[in-house]
Protein backbone atom coordinates (compact mmCIF):
# COMPACT_ATOMS: atom_id res chain seq x y z
CA UNK A 1 0.00 0.00 0.00
CA UNK A 2 1.30 3.39 -0.83
CA UNK A 3 1.30 5.97 2.17
CA UNK A 4 3.54 8.85 0.89
CA UNK A 5 1.29 11.21 2.40
CA UNK A 6 2.34 9.82 6.03
CA UNK A 7 5.92 10.65 5.06
CA UNK A 8 4.81 14.32 5.33
CA UNK A 9 3.87 13.55 8.73
CA UNK A 10 7.19 12.11 9.73
CA UNK A 11 9.12 14.56 8.23
CA UNK A 12 6.89 17.20 10.20
CA UNK A 13 6.87 16.14 13.50
CA UNK A 14 9.63 12.95 13.66
CA UNK A 15 10.48 12.19 16.62
CA UNK A 16 9.83 15.62 17.48
CA UNK A 17 8.40 17.37 20.84
CA UNK A 18 5.18 20.72 20.68
CA UNK A 19 6.85 23.11 18.82
CA UNK A 20 6.14 27.14 19.43
CA UNK A 21 7.82 30.12 18.32
CA UNK A 22 11.23 31.19 18.84
CA UNK A 23 13.28 34.22 19.56
CA UNK A 24 15.52 35.34 16.55
CA UNK A 25 14.83 39.13 15.39
CA UNK A 26 11.09 38.58 14.49
CA UNK A 27 10.06 37.10 16.94
CA UNK A 28 11.33 38.33 20.45
CA UNK A 29 10.18 41.77 21.66
CA UNK A 30 12.00 44.03 24.00
CA UNK A 31 10.19 45.58 26.45
CA UNK A 32 12.06 48.24 27.98
CA UNK A 33 11.57 52.00 28.86
CA UNK A 34 13.84 54.02 26.30
CA UNK A 35 17.14 55.20 28.14
CA UNK A 36 17.28 52.57 30.02
CA UNK A 37 20.20 49.96 29.65
CA UNK A 38 18.47 46.94 30.00
CA UNK A 39 21.56 44.99 29.02
CA UNK A 40 21.88 41.95 31.52
CA UNK A 41 25.38 39.72 31.30
CA UNK A 42 25.90 35.96 31.45
CA UNK A 43 28.96 34.79 31.60
CA UNK A 44 30.19 36.56 28.80
CA UNK A 45 26.79 36.45 26.92
CA UNK A 46 25.18 40.04 26.56
CA UNK A 47 20.90 39.42 26.74
CA UNK A 48 18.42 41.71 26.59
CA UNK A 49 14.50 41.36 27.61
CA UNK A 50 12.57 39.52 25.02
CA UNK A 51 8.82 38.23 24.67
CA UNK A 52 8.62 34.57 23.04
CA UNK A 53 5.57 34.67 21.31
CA UNK A 54 3.33 31.10 21.12
CA UNK A 55 2.77 29.88 17.46
CA UNK A 56 -0.41 27.88 19.01
CA UNK A 57 -1.30 30.52 20.93
CA UNK A 58 -1.39 31.50 24.70
CA UNK A 59 0.99 34.28 26.83
CA UNK A 60 4.35 35.24 25.73
CA UNK A 61 7.07 34.17 28.00
CA UNK A 62 9.38 36.56 28.94
CA UNK A 63 12.57 35.95 28.72
CA UNK A 64 15.97 36.97 27.96
CA UNK A 65 17.43 36.71 24.59
CA UNK A 66 21.13 36.75 23.40
CA UNK A 67 23.65 35.60 21.14
CA UNK A 68 27.05 33.76 20.91
CA UNK A 69 29.27 33.29 17.48
CA UNK A 70 31.07 30.25 16.71
CA UNK A 71 32.78 29.15 13.96
CA UNK A 72 30.44 27.19 11.09
CA UNK A 73 33.18 24.82 10.60
CA UNK A 74 35.19 23.88 12.82
CA UNK A 75 38.24 23.18 11.20
CA UNK A 76 38.38 26.76 9.75
CA UNK A 77 38.22 29.06 12.93
CA UNK A 78 38.80 31.86 10.70
CA UNK A 79 35.73 31.19 8.05
CA UNK A 80 32.33 31.87 8.14
CA UNK A 81 30.78 32.88 11.63
CA UNK A 82 27.35 31.90 12.98
CA UNK A 83 25.48 33.08 15.62
CA UNK A 84 23.37 31.07 17.81
CA UNK A 85 19.87 32.31 19.26
CA UNK A 86 20.06 31.63 23.08
CA UNK A 87 16.94 32.56 25.36
CA UNK A 88 17.64 32.28 29.14
CA UNK A 89 14.80 32.09 31.33
CA UNK A 90 16.18 33.40 35.13
CA UNK A 91 15.69 31.63 38.19
CA UNK A 92 12.41 33.00 39.82
CA UNK A 93 13.74 33.11 43.27
CA UNK A 94 16.12 36.42 44.15
CA UNK A 95 18.45 34.20 45.75
CA UNK A 96 18.33 30.82 43.01
CA UNK A 97 21.36 28.99 42.38
CA UNK A 98 22.78 29.88 38.89
CA UNK A 99 25.53 27.41 38.89
CA UNK A 100 24.87 24.83 37.18
CA UNK A 101 21.84 25.71 34.84
CA UNK A 102 19.24 23.16 32.73
CA UNK A 103 19.97 22.78 28.88
CA UNK A 104 16.93 21.85 26.83
CA UNK A 105 17.55 20.39 24.25
CA UNK A 106 14.68 20.27 21.15
CA UNK A 107 13.74 17.33 18.97
CA UNK A 108 12.89 16.76 15.32
CA UNK A 109 15.74 16.94 14.21
CA UNK A 110 14.94 20.45 12.99
CA UNK A 111 12.82 22.15 15.88
CA UNK A 112 14.17 25.29 17.80
CA UNK A 113 14.92 25.19 21.70
CA UNK A 114 13.39 28.61 21.75
CA UNK A 115 10.52 27.97 20.47
CA UNK A 116 9.41 25.89 23.12
CA UNK A 117 9.64 28.64 25.69
CA UNK A 118 6.43 28.34 27.09
CA UNK A 119 6.14 24.30 27.28
CA UNK A 120 9.59 24.37 28.95
CA UNK A 121 8.94 27.16 31.79
CA UNK A 122 5.75 25.13 32.68
CA UNK A 123 7.26 21.45 33.12
CA UNK A 124 10.68 23.22 34.41
CA UNK A 125 8.29 24.89 36.82
CA UNK A 126 9.72 23.30 39.98
CA UNK A 127 13.13 23.77 38.43
CA UNK A 128 13.35 26.96 37.76
CA UNK A 129 12.72 28.19 40.87
CA UNK A 130 16.30 27.70 41.96
CA UNK A 131 17.77 27.47 38.30
CA UNK A 132 18.14 29.20 35.39
CA UNK A 133 16.78 27.57 32.05
CA UNK A 134 18.79 27.72 28.81
CA UNK A 135 17.48 27.18 25.56
CA UNK A 136 19.96 27.12 22.66
CA UNK A 137 18.51 26.67 19.17
CA UNK A 138 20.69 23.79 17.24
CA UNK A 139 22.58 25.32 14.72
CA UNK A 140 20.22 25.14 11.60
CA UNK A 141 16.83 25.82 13.50
CA UNK A 142 15.16 29.19 14.67
CA UNK A 143 17.25 31.74 15.04
CA UNK A 144 20.59 29.90 14.39
CA UNK A 145 20.95 30.25 10.22
CA UNK A 146 18.03 28.13 9.70
CA UNK A 147 18.75 25.37 7.16
CA UNK A 148 15.41 26.91 5.55
CA UNK A 149 14.51 26.13 2.19
CA UNK A 150 13.98 29.41 -0.31
CA UNK A 151 13.79 29.93 -4.16
CA UNK A 152 16.69 32.20 -6.14
CA UNK A 153 14.40 35.14 -4.53
CA UNK A 154 14.48 34.49 -1.86
CA UNK A 155 11.10 33.40 -1.21
CA UNK A 156 10.61 30.73 1.36
CA UNK A 157 9.56 27.66 -0.37
CA UNK A 158 7.40 24.22 0.75
CA UNK A 159 6.18 21.02 -0.31
CA UNK A 160 2.58 21.07 -0.77
CA UNK A 161 1.00 19.68 2.57
CA UNK A 162 -1.73 18.49 0.63
CA UNK A 163 0.18 16.51 -1.72
CA UNK A 164 1.88 13.02 -1.79
CA UNK A 165 5.23 13.71 -3.65
CA UNK A 166 7.37 10.78 -5.26
CA UNK A 167 10.86 10.22 -4.96
CA UNK A 168 12.23 11.96 -7.56
CA UNK A 169 10.10 14.91 -6.84
CA UNK A 170 11.90 14.95 -3.16
CA UNK A 171 14.87 15.05 -4.17
CA UNK A 172 14.47 17.64 -6.60
CA UNK A 173 12.76 19.75 -3.66
CA UNK A 174 15.92 19.08 -1.62
CA UNK A 175 18.08 19.71 -4.81
CA UNK A 176 16.65 23.44 -4.89
CA UNK A 177 16.75 23.87 -1.44
CA UNK A 178 20.56 23.10 -1.35
CA UNK A 179 21.31 25.71 -3.75
CA UNK A 180 19.28 28.68 -1.92
CA UNK A 181 21.81 27.97 0.71
CA UNK A 182 24.67 28.85 -1.21
CA UNK A 183 26.86 31.77 0.46
CA UNK A 184 24.89 31.57 3.83
CA UNK A 185 25.50 27.91 5.08
CA UNK A 186 27.42 24.68 4.28
CA UNK A 187 24.69 22.26 5.40
CA UNK A 188 27.90 19.35 6.05
CA UNK A 189 28.42 21.28 9.56
CA UNK A 190 25.29 20.80 10.91
CA UNK A 191 25.04 17.46 12.57
CA UNK A 192 24.70 16.66 16.31
CA UNK A 193 28.22 16.56 16.61
CA UNK A 194 28.60 20.15 15.91
CA UNK A 195 25.56 20.73 17.63
CA UNK A 196 27.32 19.04 20.89
CA UNK A 197 30.39 21.19 20.81
CA UNK A 198 28.29 24.61 20.28
CA UNK A 199 26.60 23.90 23.61
CA UNK A 200 29.84 23.50 25.35
CA UNK A 201 30.93 26.83 23.94
CA UNK A 202 27.92 28.57 25.29
CA UNK A 203 28.74 26.29 28.80
CA UNK A 204 31.66 28.09 28.56
CA UNK A 205 31.21 31.12 27.70
CA UNK A 206 28.14 31.20 30.24
CA UNK A 207 31.12 30.72 32.76
CA UNK A 208 29.49 27.65 34.82
CA UNK A 209 31.68 24.31 35.33
CA UNK A 210 28.59 21.72 35.32
CA UNK A 211 24.82 21.99 33.63
CA UNK A 212 22.23 19.61 33.70
CA UNK A 213 20.42 18.45 30.16
CA UNK A 214 17.32 17.56 29.37
CA UNK A 215 16.45 16.32 25.93
CA UNK A 216 12.93 15.07 24.19
CA UNK A 217 12.85 12.88 21.38
CA UNK A 218 15.54 13.75 18.57
CA UNK A 219 17.30 15.87 21.29
CA UNK A 220 18.10 12.93 23.75
CA UNK A 221 20.88 11.85 21.28
CA UNK A 222 22.09 15.35 21.48
CA UNK A 223 21.81 14.56 25.04
CA UNK A 224 23.59 11.46 25.18
CA UNK A 225 26.41 12.48 22.84
CA UNK A 226 26.91 16.04 24.72
CA UNK A 227 27.08 13.73 28.57
CA UNK A 228 29.63 11.20 26.55
CA UNK A 229 31.88 13.54 25.20
CA UNK A 230 31.97 16.19 27.89
CA UNK A 231 31.28 13.99 31.53
CA UNK A 232 33.06 16.30 33.67
CA UNK A 233 30.63 19.29 32.87
CA UNK A 234 27.54 17.38 33.37
CA UNK A 235 25.49 17.21 36.11
CA UNK A 236 22.51 15.70 35.19
CA UNK A 237 20.50 14.28 32.47
CA UNK A 238 16.91 13.61 31.67
CA UNK A 239 15.92 11.82 28.83
CA UNK A 240 12.01 11.88 27.21
CA UNK A 241 11.00 9.75 24.57
CA UNK A 242 14.63 8.11 24.46
CA UNK A 243 16.31 8.12 21.27
CA UNK A 244 19.18 5.19 21.39
CA UNK A 245 22.19 6.03 19.81
CA UNK A 246 21.96 2.81 17.16
CA UNK A 247 18.66 3.66 16.53
CA UNK A 248 18.15 4.95 12.24
CA UNK A 249 15.90 7.64 13.41
CA UNK A 250 13.26 7.18 10.55
CA UNK A 251 13.47 3.95 9.96
CA UNK A 252 11.48 1.96 12.57
CA UNK A 253 8.63 4.70 12.28
CA UNK A 254 6.24 2.06 10.17
CA UNK A 255 7.08 -0.76 13.22
CA UNK A 256 6.82 1.38 16.18
CA UNK A 257 3.34 2.78 14.61
CA UNK A 258 1.91 -0.28 14.32
CA UNK A 259 2.48 -1.74 18.08
CA UNK A 260 1.19 1.78 19.40
CA UNK A 261 -1.82 1.47 17.07
CA UNK A 262 -2.23 -2.40 18.23
CA UNK A 263 -2.12 -1.67 22.27
CA UNK A 264 -4.65 1.03 21.58
CA UNK A 265 -6.64 -1.56 20.25
CA UNK A 266 -5.81 -4.13 22.87
CA UNK A 267 -7.23 -1.37 25.30
CA UNK A 268 -10.25 -0.47 23.77
CA UNK A 269 -11.36 -4.44 23.63
CA UNK A 270 -10.76 -4.09 27.42
CA UNK A 271 -13.37 -1.79 27.80
CA UNK A 272 -17.05 -2.82 27.54
CA UNK A 273 -17.99 0.28 26.20
CA UNK A 274 -15.50 0.75 23.71
CA UNK A 275 -15.97 -3.08 22.60
CA UNK A 276 -19.58 -2.56 22.36
CA UNK A 277 -18.74 0.25 20.09
CA UNK A 278 -16.32 -0.81 17.99
CA UNK A 279 -16.51 -4.71 17.74
CA UNK A 280 -14.00 -5.05 14.90
CA UNK A 281 -10.37 -4.37 15.63
CA UNK A 282 -9.54 -1.02 15.09
CA UNK A 283 -5.89 -1.37 12.55
CA UNK A 284 -8.01 -3.83 11.07
CA UNK A 285 -10.66 -1.34 10.24
CA UNK A 286 -8.39 1.26 8.80
CA UNK A 287 -6.81 -0.89 6.50
CA UNK A 288 -10.26 -1.51 5.06
CA UNK A 289 -10.76 1.99 4.50
CA UNK A 290 -7.50 2.31 3.44
CA UNK A 291 -7.54 -0.04 0.99
CA UNK A 292 -10.84 1.41 -0.06
CA UNK A 293 -9.41 4.51 -0.54
CA UNK A 294 -6.64 3.37 -2.34
CA UNK A 295 -8.44 2.07 -4.84
CA UNK A 296 -10.77 5.15 -5.21
CA UNK A 297 -10.09 8.08 -3.35
CA UNK A 298 -13.57 10.31 -2.64
CA UNK A 299 -14.50 13.98 -2.83
CA UNK A 300 -15.69 15.14 0.69
CA UNK A 301 -17.21 18.14 2.17
CA UNK A 302 -16.55 19.46 5.62
CA UNK A 303 -15.79 22.62 7.83
CA UNK A 304 -12.89 24.51 8.01
CA UNK A 305 -11.77 24.10 11.53
CA UNK A 306 -10.70 27.48 12.29
CA UNK A 307 -13.18 29.52 10.00
CA UNK A 308 -15.99 26.90 9.97
CA UNK A 309 -16.16 28.17 6.04
CA UNK A 310 -17.68 25.12 4.17
CA UNK A 311 -14.74 23.15 2.33
CA UNK A 312 -14.51 20.57 -0.37
CA UNK A 313 -11.21 18.51 -0.77
CA UNK A 314 -10.87 14.37 -1.99
CA UNK A 315 -9.84 12.32 0.81
CA UNK A 316 -6.94 9.56 0.40
CA UNK A 317 -5.75 6.69 1.98
CA UNK A 318 -2.84 8.56 2.74
CA UNK A 319 -4.65 10.77 4.66
CA UNK A 320 -6.58 8.58 6.75
CA UNK A 321 -3.09 7.08 7.58
CA UNK A 322 -1.31 10.46 8.14
CA UNK A 323 -4.03 11.31 11.03
CA UNK A 324 -3.50 8.05 12.42
CA UNK A 325 0.22 8.57 12.61
CA UNK A 326 -0.53 12.34 13.98
CA UNK A 327 -3.06 11.52 16.37
CA UNK A 328 -1.27 8.20 18.13
CA UNK A 329 1.43 11.01 19.92
CA UNK A 330 -0.32 11.99 22.62
CA UNK A 331 -3.68 9.75 24.56
CA UNK A 332 -5.85 12.80 24.36
CA UNK A 333 -6.12 12.67 20.37
CA UNK A 334 -5.38 9.16 20.37
CA UNK A 335 -8.63 8.77 21.90
CA UNK A 336 -10.64 10.16 18.90
CA UNK A 337 -8.81 7.62 16.45
CA UNK A 338 -11.50 4.65 16.79
CA UNK A 339 -14.05 6.84 16.40
CA UNK A 340 -12.54 8.84 13.18
CA UNK A 341 -12.28 5.46 11.60
CA UNK A 342 -15.58 4.19 12.10
CA UNK A 343 -17.06 7.06 10.46
CA UNK A 344 -14.91 6.94 7.74
CA UNK A 345 -15.39 3.09 7.50
CA UNK A 346 -18.93 4.21 7.14
CA UNK A 347 -18.59 6.45 4.50
CA UNK A 348 -18.51 9.36 6.79
CA UNK A 349 -15.51 11.56 6.15
CA UNK A 350 -16.31 15.13 7.26
CA UNK A 351 -15.02 14.99 10.39
CA UNK A 352 -11.79 13.41 9.71
CA UNK A 353 -10.85 16.09 7.26
CA UNK A 354 -11.91 19.03 9.60
CA UNK A 355 -9.20 16.82 11.72
CA UNK A 356 -6.57 16.68 9.34
CA UNK A 357 -6.81 20.16 7.73
CA UNK A 358 -6.17 21.59 11.51
CA UNK A 359 -3.33 19.28 12.31
CA UNK A 360 -1.60 19.81 8.99
CA UNK A 361 -1.56 23.58 9.76
CA UNK A 362 -0.52 23.61 12.84
CA UNK A 363 2.39 21.41 11.94
CA UNK A 364 3.50 23.49 9.10
CA UNK A 365 6.80 26.01 9.92
CA UNK A 366 7.09 24.25 13.03
CA UNK A 367 10.64 22.23 11.61
CA UNK A 368 13.61 22.93 9.80
CA UNK A 369 14.01 20.93 7.00
CA UNK A 370 17.55 21.21 6.08
CA UNK A 371 18.63 20.88 9.36
CA UNK A 372 16.69 17.51 9.77
CA UNK A 373 18.19 16.83 6.44
CA UNK A 374 21.60 17.15 7.04
CA UNK A 375 21.13 15.18 10.50
CA UNK A 376 19.97 12.10 8.85
CA UNK A 377 22.11 11.91 6.17
CA UNK A 378 24.93 12.14 7.68
CA UNK A 379 23.65 10.04 10.91
CA UNK A 380 21.21 7.30 9.55
CA UNK A 381 20.38 7.38 5.85
CA UNK A 382 23.38 5.71 5.27
CA UNK A 383 22.92 2.72 7.82
CA UNK A 384 19.19 1.74 6.64
CA UNK A 385 18.10 -1.74 5.82
CA UNK A 386 14.78 -2.08 4.77
CA UNK A 387 12.86 -4.44 6.90
CA UNK A 388 10.82 -7.17 5.70
CA UNK A 389 7.90 -6.92 8.16
CA UNK A 390 7.37 -3.40 7.14
CA UNK A 391 5.39 -4.08 4.06
CA UNK A 392 2.62 -5.54 6.24
CA UNK A 393 2.24 -2.71 8.04
CA UNK A 394 -0.08 -0.05 7.77
CA UNK A 395 2.38 2.80 7.10
CA UNK A 396 4.13 0.47 4.63
CA UNK A 397 8.19 -0.02 3.42
CA UNK A 398 7.66 3.43 1.60
CA UNK A 399 7.35 5.33 4.59
CA UNK A 400 11.23 5.04 5.62
CA UNK A 401 12.14 4.95 1.74
CA UNK A 402 10.51 8.41 1.33
CA UNK A 403 12.29 9.44 4.85
CA UNK A 404 16.11 9.36 2.94
CA UNK A 405 14.81 10.11 -0.20
CA UNK A 406 16.42 13.47 -0.08
CA UNK A 407 19.68 12.16 1.13
CA UNK A 408 20.34 11.54 -2.35
CA UNK A 409 20.95 15.60 -3.12
CA UNK A 410 21.36 17.10 -0.15
CA UNK A 411 25.09 18.07 1.16
CA UNK A 412 25.76 15.87 4.45
CA UNK A 413 28.94 15.17 6.60
CA UNK A 414 29.75 11.73 8.48
CA UNK A 415 29.09 10.92 11.78
CA UNK A 416 32.67 10.36 13.34
CA UNK A 417 33.63 6.38 14.77
CA UNK A 418 32.21 5.36 17.75
CA UNK A 419 28.94 7.77 16.95
CA UNK A 420 26.42 4.71 17.54
CA UNK A 421 27.98 3.24 20.12
CA UNK A 422 25.58 2.98 22.99
CA UNK A 423 25.61 5.70 25.54
CA UNK A 424 27.34 4.20 28.98
CA UNK A 425 27.78 6.55 31.88
CA UNK A 426 28.05 6.68 35.82
CA UNK A 427 26.24 9.97 35.47
CA UNK A 428 22.98 9.70 36.91
CA UNK A 429 20.30 9.60 34.43
CA UNK A 430 16.35 9.86 34.30
CA UNK A 431 14.63 8.01 31.47
CA UNK A 432 11.00 8.46 30.60
CA UNK A 433 9.05 6.81 28.04
CA UNK A 434 4.75 6.72 27.01
CA UNK A 435 3.75 3.48 27.14
CA UNK A 436 1.73 4.14 23.97
CA UNK A 437 4.67 6.30 22.20
CA UNK A 438 4.04 5.63 18.05
CA UNK A 439 7.96 6.66 17.78
CA UNK A 440 10.46 6.17 20.71
CA UNK A 441 8.71 3.36 22.50
CA UNK A 442 9.71 2.19 25.89
CA UNK A 443 11.60 -0.65 24.54
CA UNK A 444 14.24 1.96 23.78
CA UNK A 445 14.35 3.08 27.22
CA UNK A 446 15.40 0.25 28.65
CA UNK A 447 18.03 -0.72 25.90
CA UNK A 448 19.53 2.82 26.86
CA UNK A 449 19.47 2.06 30.52
CA UNK A 450 20.64 -0.89 30.90
CA UNK A 451 24.41 0.80 30.38
CA UNK A 452 23.86 3.06 32.71
CA UNK A 453 24.32 1.78 36.44
CA UNK A 454 22.64 4.93 37.89
CA UNK A 455 20.05 5.20 35.60
CA UNK A 456 16.10 4.80 36.06
CA UNK A 457 13.40 4.08 33.77
CA UNK A 458 9.84 5.45 34.44
CA UNK A 459 7.63 4.41 31.80
CA UNK A 460 4.11 6.19 32.16
CA UNK A 461 1.03 4.21 31.78
CA UNK A 462 -1.48 4.70 28.85
CA UNK A 463 0.67 8.09 27.76
CA UNK A 464 2.44 9.08 24.82
CA UNK A 465 5.08 10.80 23.15
CA UNK A 466 7.13 12.76 25.52
CA UNK A 467 5.51 12.83 28.88
CA UNK A 468 7.91 15.27 31.12
CA UNK A 469 4.69 17.48 31.71
CA UNK A 470 2.46 14.74 32.63
CA UNK A 471 0.77 14.46 36.09
CA UNK A 472 3.58 14.70 38.44
CA UNK A 473 6.59 14.35 36.27
CA UNK A 474 7.75 18.32 36.70
CA UNK A 475 7.48 17.51 40.39
CA UNK A 476 9.78 14.66 39.64
CA UNK A 477 12.15 16.39 37.86
CA UNK A 478 12.72 19.06 40.03
CA UNK A 479 13.45 16.33 42.87
CA UNK A 480 15.96 14.68 40.69
CA UNK A 481 17.75 17.66 39.42
CA UNK A 482 18.25 18.84 42.78
CA UNK A 483 19.19 15.03 44.58
CA UNK A 484 20.81 14.02 41.56
CA UNK A 485 19.41 10.64 42.53
CA UNK A 486 16.95 9.07 40.24
CA UNK A 487 16.59 5.66 41.84
CA UNK A 488 15.38 7.57 45.22
CA UNK A 489 12.78 9.54 43.58
CA UNK A 490 9.32 8.10 45.09
CA UNK A 491 7.24 8.01 41.92
CA UNK A 492 3.79 6.36 43.48
CA UNK A 493 2.57 9.64 42.45
CA UNK A 494 2.34 8.37 38.79
CA UNK A 495 0.05 5.60 39.48
CA UNK A 496 -2.71 7.76 39.59
CA UNK A 497 -2.19 8.01 36.13
CA UNK A 498 -4.81 6.22 33.48
CA UNK A 499 -5.78 5.58 30.27
CA UNK A 500 -7.48 7.87 28.24
CA UNK A 501 -10.88 5.84 27.63
CA UNK A 502 -11.59 6.51 23.44
CA UNK A 503 -14.26 8.26 22.52
CA UNK A 504 -17.56 6.55 21.61
CA UNK A 505 -19.61 9.52 20.04
CA UNK A 506 -18.92 12.90 19.29
CA UNK A 507 -19.81 13.84 22.70
CA UNK A 508 -17.31 12.40 24.70
CA UNK A 509 -16.20 8.81 26.43
CA UNK A 510 -19.57 7.39 28.26
CA UNK A 511 -21.98 5.83 26.10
Amino acid sequence: MRTTRILHTAIATAIAATALIGCDADGANAATEPGIDSTRHFGTIAFEPCSLESASGGPATEAQCGTLEVAENPAAPDGRRIALDIAWLPASDADGDSDDPVFFLAGGPGQAATEHAAAVEATLAEVGKHRDIILVDQRGTGGSNPLDCRDASGKPMELDPTAAPDVAQLVAFARQCAAGLEGRADPRFYTTTDAVRDLDAVRAALGVDQINLLGVSYGTRVAQHYAATYPQHTRTVVLDGVAPNSLVIGGEFATTLEDALALQSAQCRELPACSARFPTDMRAQLRTVMASLEAEPVAVDYRDSRTGELRRDTVTADAVGSLAFMFSYVPQTASLLPLMIDEAAHGRYAPLMSLLQMSGEQMQGQMTPGMQWSVVCAEDAGRYRADPGAGDTIAGAELAEMFFAPCAAWPHGRAPAGFHQPFASDLPVLLLSGELDPVTPPRYGEKVVANLPNGRHLVLEGQGHNVSATGCMPELLGQFIDSADAKALDTQCLESLRYVPPFVHFNGWAP
